[in-house]
């Protein structure tokens, strides 16, 4: 891992409050989704019990679902909301000891909807939001739930194709992003010259179009979100363009200020995962380049490298940055060494991991 280049940046907002230099001591709890060594393993959900003082690493409890897992919700008493990716059919809540308490199958609903693999709570935690597609139209849609028995109570529209990642605002309404690729009924994708990718802006209480935000290139897919301790809305890309010299030209990250979506330059055209830093700015994950790169308000036109690891995927927060890579979990923090714990068996975690309650 390294950690150079960001000692000089990072140290001045540490001795500014922004990181806490032992909080990661502490044993941690982290939501995961993930799949054996091989491309064909049994999809799991669980829960994974950290302790890098005693440098142990072990699976708490887990739950087999029938396809791959994605978006992951932290819920109040150490359980957590895991949904399919699209085209999914499924939504499920394990409790604090990973076992499923409540699940839902999207197709017993009166709507032709799919989970487009993504969920989060409203601001009174009385509601659930699910990303979704209409699998007549093909256009986004938003489902409304019960928190307490994950039914649907509404369902809204997104303004947009291929809704994937949500979150809210301070003021409760909902941000979500548009990958806006089009996609046959086998998932696969069509006329990519057709994409409109998009950041927009809901109301939280009816589901009205706030705003909607464009990137320049069409060819940028907007997949993930997260919110900077400045705040910042960080948006993770991937790039679709025909030519592979084109994908690896174009950013990896754009940043949201309130009135502009702006690409930051580099990334190589990918980001798996996006994190917030307690310091300022954002952490991205590449997990073709098996790289991690850290972007401050302070040196807005440049992204630099905080770890090199095998498949540097899924992000968390645990006194520093959490990085989920082929052989183990790393931790990178700008005032301590390194750490990294080997997984307790072959694991192949999917792009997303949450911190939970202890």
């Amino acid at each position: 891992m390294r950690r150079r280049h960001l000692l000089s940046l990072l140290a001045g907002a540490a001795c500014a409050g922004g990181l806490p230099s032992r909080a990661a001591a502490a044993p941690q709890r982290l939501g995961i989704a993930w799949r054996g060594a091989t491309q064909d393993s049994t999809h799991r959900v669980g829960i994974l019990a950290v302790d890098w003082a005693a440098r142990t690493l072990h699976v708490a409890g887990d739950a087999v679902v029938p396809s791959r897992a994605h978006g992951l919700l932290a819920e109040p008493g150490g359980g957590l909301l895991a949904v399919a990716l699209r085209p999914g059919r499924w939504l499920l809540r394990l409790d604090a000891d990973a076992r499923a308490v409540e699940r839902v199958d999207i197709a017993d609903e009166p709507l032709p909807r799919r989970f487009a693999g993504h969920v989060i709570a409203s601001a009174d935690g009385r509601r659930l939001y699910t990303t979704e597609t209409d699998t007549t139209t093909g256009l986004g849609r938003i489902g409304v739930r019960d928190a307490r028995t994950l039914r649907k109570i509404d369902d809204w529209a997104t303004g947009g194709v291929e809704p994937h990642q949500l979150l809210l605002d301070p003021e409760g309404h909902v941000m979500v992003v548009h990958g806006g690729i089009w996609r046959d009924r086998d998932d696969r994708k069509i006329q990519l010259d057709r994409m409109d990718a998009s950041l927009v802006r809901v109301d939280g209480g009816s589901g009205a179009l706030l705003g909607q935000w464009r990137l320049d290139d069409r060819r940028l897919s907007v997949r993930h979100l997260a919110w900077g301790v400045d705040g910042l809305l960080g948006v993770a890309l991937q790039a679709e363009h025909d030519r592979a010299a084109d994908r690896a030209a174009a950013p990896a990250l754009a940043v949201w200020d309130g009135d502009s979506l702006r690409a930051v330059p580099g990334g190589d055209g990918y980001a798996g995962d996006i994190i917030g830093v307690s310091g300022g700015g954002f952490v991205i994950s590449n997990v073709r380049r098996d790289t991690a790169w850290w972007w401050h308000p302070a040196a807005p036109a440049r992204l630099t490298e905080v770890a090199q690891l095998q498949r540097a995927y899924a992000l968390a927060g645990g006194g520093g940055v959490l990085i989920a890579a082929g052989r183990g979990l790393a931790r990178w923090h700008p005032r301590e060494a390194p750490a990294m714990l080997p997984w307790p068996a072959p694991m192949a975690l999917d792009n997303h991991m949450v911190a939970l309650d202890a």
